[in-house]
């Protein structure tokens, strides 16, 4: 049964011992896996590309002393904005300490990013505790714990998408408790989290002042809202990125706002109309002449090149845009792309991603369904971020990476609509006991 965002503390310490559990199984198996895939991140192919892609390239320039730039590899390139600073600077310290490239940085790197996984449990479980009880929340943190998605995108590529995942779930979190509390410090920790989210991953700057905001209306609701903590919120949130913002204005002279290459990813996602959900060939990390481009015109230049690019195509293929997008809509949500041989060649675990990207999404909107019948106000952080966290993608390109810092939610939904099949398939076995029980009864003589 639903508890609509309980604000009671979890009574049972069974549950929360549980929760300690699946932290610590999480962890196992992941890192399990990790000794299984560490070979091909030492791959020396293409400069160590594998190691980390262009966050390991930007950490190796900051260790080397060339400063937060050298993003691909070859030639010194010059600074960067394609890319946040936040795991960069946390690759760059694990180098900095167990060597460029080498076996320990990688275990180092990929047990930490284990880790971020498995501490995801962390605010699922909360997560669902608030909306579905504790029962649930147990079951959920260990659904997390084993999530194929989960332990593949922490153990099999070295970006940001676990450390992102927690920090955006982890949000949600504090916003949630926030409608139980009416402290300045509950807003300044809260708009603390919200701006490290953010500089780890701009597109979460889309749905964090919306659920600051639906916390806001809540506690108005009851008497406890200040607007001046709101302010606060987001003043601390501000105070967090802008000196990132800072130094990209002082790097290139002009208003870089988090990231550069949207035109880039414009490109390589619809520019050509090739078969795959990307065209590796309009990228300088796929092609050399792509690179070699880059580095004549600098990054700015590039992608102001990249940026007149996209406006012709838009002009001249409005049409293929809105199908690309159309596509790119459904593969986020069903792993599907296309069955063409040669893409399946380039892409062997769609087959497999398949019928589980679907039922998951199937599953999750099953309780997303049932949430907003039960509680419509309720509903609507869930309702935020998986509806407008995805939206750049739907216009760039996909990957399952990106989709990732909304599975935990999905996971909350999927589960919810589990557990209650399960416990309707409980009661149905229980009162046909019973009603068999009765019948075979005999009267008395």
């Amino acid at each position: 049964m639903l508890v609509t965002l309980s604000s009671a503390v979890p009574r049972n310490k069974s549950h929360l011992r549980s929760l300690g559990y699946a932290i610590a199984a999480a962890l196992a198996v992941r890192l399990v896996v990790v000794a299984f895939l560490l070979p091909g991140f030492l791959a020396p192919e293409r400069d160590h590309w594998e190691f980390g892609f262009e966050t390991g390239k930007i950490a190796r320039s900051i260790v080397l002393g060339r400063g937060f730039g050298d993003i691909y590899y070859g030639a010194h390139l010059g600074p960067t904005a394609q890319i946040t600073p936040v795991m960069p600077h946390i690759v760059a310290a694990v180098f900095s300490v167990f060597g460029i490239h080498t076996k320990a940085s990688a275990i180092v790197i990929l047990s930490l990013s284990s880790l971020f996984s498995a501490l995801t449990c962390v605010p699922v479980f909360f997560i669902s505790w608030r909306y579905f009880g504790e029962r649930q929340a147990r079951w959920t943190a260990w659904i997390w714990a084993f999530f194929p998605n989960a332990i593949y995108l922490s153990t099999g590529i070295m970006r940001e998408a676990s450390l992102a995942t927690l920090l955006l779930t982890c949000t949600i979190c504090a916003v949630l408790a926030l409608r139980d509390s009416g402290r300045l410090s509950s807003w300044l920790g809260c708009g603390l989290l919200c701006g490290l989210t953010v500089l780890t991953n701009p597109a979460a700057l889309v749905v964090v002042p919306l659920l600051a905001y639906w916390a806001w209306r809540e506690l108005r609701k009851c008497a406890r809202a200040h607007l001046s903590y709101a302010a606060a919120a987001g003043l601390v949130m501000c105070a967090v990125f802008t000196p990132w913002l800072v130094r990209n204005y002082r790097t290139f002279h002009r208003l870089v706002f988090f990231k550069d290459n949207l035109p880039l990813e414009f490109c390589i996602g619809n520019v050509g109309n090739a078969p795959h959900w990307w065209d590796s060939s309009l990228h300088p990390s796929g092609n050399p002449a792509e690179l070699e481009k880059f580095a004549r015109l600098g990054e700015l230049g590039y992608m102001d090149e990249k940026r007149v690019q996209a406006v012709d195509f838009l002009k001249s293929k409005p049409g293929v845009f809105v199908w690309r997008s159309l596509r790119r809509f459904i593969y986020m949500w069903t792993g599907f792309w296309s069955f063409d041989r040669k893409y399946l060649r380039d892409e062997p675990l769609d087959l497999a991603n398949i019928p589980f990207c679907t039922a998951t999404t199937i599953l999750a909107g099953l309780g997303l369904r049932k949430l907003i019948r039960r509680d419509v106000v309720g509903s609507l952080p869930f309702l935020i971020v998986l509806s407008l966290f995805p939206l750049v993608y739907y216009f760039t390109h996909p990957e399952i990476t990106y989709r990732h810092p909304i599975d935990p939610l999905v996971v909350i939904l999927g589960s919810s609509t589990v557990l209650s099949w399960l416990s309707v398939a409980t009661e149905c076995e229980s009162d046909s006991r019973h009603r068999t029980s009765d019948s075979g009864a005999r009267p008395p003589d």
